[in-house]
């Protein structure tokens, strides 16, 4: 259902349509994947005209961008929660693969996010500013850093760099599966008419656990050793 609005004459009546871009943004990728999300298709719903659009948000990658850090930010937040719950006495095999599941379940969670995640690099960072960049990457960063200093804290074993390894290959590899986890009708077709080809076939949450987990005890060795070798 599309809306209809008065031209904005204050910075709140422009707040307002910021917020009701990003609503309605934020609802087609319920929808659709970001690669159906149109302009014209988003400012129909909002109510404007597409010109208008382009006086709030810069492009549709502008406005794809800004929902990426706020789904990113919430996401932190759930992070941040889950992995305060656990026990900081227990072994680190057993930290490391609550640190995993954390991830996982709070990332399936978040379809959008996954979404988003999965076409940052070929989609998102495309057809933008650099004053746009700029403030996407300085919002990235920020949130690194805080997964390094919460996840130090929760396996101290991996240290800062283990940390910030995992983070940047957890990240990379989430959107890569869930690309693979989302294929198109022609593909699930073919699965469903020969079953010999389910081997194929990619399911997000244990594709992203199983690889998570390889990934966490590679690092943790790394980490021992490198803690011997200074010492």
């Amino acid at each position: 259902m599309s809306m209809t609005f008065q031209r904005a004459r204050s910075d709140e009546q422009r707040a307002e349509r910021r917020r009701a871009i990003l609503a309605t943004a934020t609802a087609m990728l319920a929808e659709q994947p970001v690669a159906q999300l149109t302009l014209n298709e988003l400012a129909r719903r909002v109510g404007l005209a597409k010109s208008n659009v382009l006086n709030y948000f810069e492009s549709r990658e502008a406005v794809l961008l800004e929902l990426m850090n706020t789904e990113t930010a919430a996401w932190l937040n759930d992070l941040e929660a889950a992995l305060g719950a656990v026990d900081p006495d227990l072994p680190v095999a057993d930290r490391a693969e609550a640190l995993a599941q954390a991830v996982v379940a709070t990332m399936t969670a978040r379809p959008m996010l996954c979404e988003l995640n999965s076409a940052q690099a070929a989609v998102l960072e495309h057809n933008v500013s650099t004053e746009i960049a700029l403030n996407y990457k300085r919002s990235t960063i920020a949130g690194y850093r805080r997964m390094v200093a919460m996840i130090s804290v929760a396996v101290p074993e991996l240290g800062a760099e283990g940390a910030a390894r995992f983070i940047a290959a957890a990240v990379l590899l989430a959107g890569a599966i869930w690309t693979h986890s989302r294929p198109s009708a022609a593909i699930l077709a073919a699965y469903e008419a020969a079953p010999e080809l389910s081997a194929l076939r990619v399911e997000f949450e244990p594709a992203l656990r199983s690889t998570l987990d390889g990934l966490l005890f590679g690092l943790l060795p790394r980490a021992s050793s490198s803690s011997g070798s200074e010492a």
